[in-house]
């Protein structure tokens, strides 16, 4: 009996992965399709020549792609250093320090996860336009550089740390400064892999607030360059539309192959401590 069970499992794993992975899979075939194979009206994914590769040629040296995978790189990199930088000291002082009124930041901390970003477009919108920051890097990062689930992550992942460690270092006569950057950094990791995964997921793949913020082609980011492919008067070029997606999700999925082991070490860590 437990290996029918253990059998019955597998089979509908196998059945959900390949329910999960065939419009990837989908994706990939059509990115390898010429444009008549394309509306020939056949469902098969896979093509039947290789005249398809010339798309990824032409989205990576005719179209200005690499431009929007690197703004991707520099945006993604910027609010993700800037939000470390942040969050740890908070986390560390929620976590670790005793000071009137922590719970109630706390509970703003935990107000902030629910506040999504559509909800502040307009004000952020209107404070960018007055200061001139709109169409430029600086309007792609600011909104994002702190984060209260980067906070609320890693004060979970610093409750599982032994209060004895901490009070180690201060008889050693390290500050409170010097124990985040000293001792706490380098136990992050995990956790700072998975919020690193979550926050380059986010933010790669945001289209919303680029689409607010810019107007320059050359600052597009991934999702918003895609919107270049799609033409009122040409028609969708599916093809080069499929295998620019290709590329724009790969460097997410590889990431998170090779992180994936420190992404769960670090989700299943903390999340759950109270």
């Amino acid at each position: 009996m437990r290996h029918v069970i253990a059998t019955l499992r597998v089979v509908m794993l196998a059945v959900l992965a390949i329910l999960f992975l065939a419009p990837f899979i989908y994706m990939l075939g059509f990115s390898l399709k010429t444009a008549s194979e394309i509306f020939s009206g056949g469902l098969s994914p896979i093509p039947n020549s290789l005249e398809g590769l010339s798309n990824y040629v032409n989205v990576l040296f005719e179209r200005p792609l690499l431009t929007y995978l690197f703004n991707g790189v520099v945006v993604c990199a910027a609010i993700l250093v800037f939000q470390l930088i942040f969050a740890l000291p908070c986390a560390y002082a929620l976590a670790k320090l005793r000071f009137p009124g922590r719970e109630f930041i706390l509970g703003l901390v935990l107000f902030g996860m629910l506040v999504p970003i559509q909800v502040t477009a307009l004000p952020l919108y209107a404070g960018f336009a007055r200061f001139g920051l709109l169409d430029s890097y600086a309007a792609l990062v600011l909104p994002f550089i702190s984060s209260a689930f980067a906070v609320f992550l890693f004060r979970q992942f610093f409750l599982t740390i032994p209060n004895e460690l901490l009070d180690a270092a201060r008889l050693d006569g390290l500050s409170e400064i010097s124990i985040v950057i000293r001792v706490l950094l380098p136990l992050t990791l995990p956790a700072a892999t998975a919020f690193s995964i979550f926050s380059v997921v986010s933010h790669w793949n945001d289209l919303f607030w680029p689409l607010v913020a810019v107007r320059s082609p050359e600052l597009n980011t991934p999702p918003l360059g895609i919107l270049f492919f799609r033409s009122a008067e040409a028609g969708d070029r599916y093809g080069e539309l499929m295998a620019a997606t290709t590329i724009v999700t790969l460097p997410l999925v590889l990431a998170f192959l090779v992180a994936q082991r420190r992404f769960i070490e670090g989700v299943s860590l903390g999340a759950l401590k109270g």
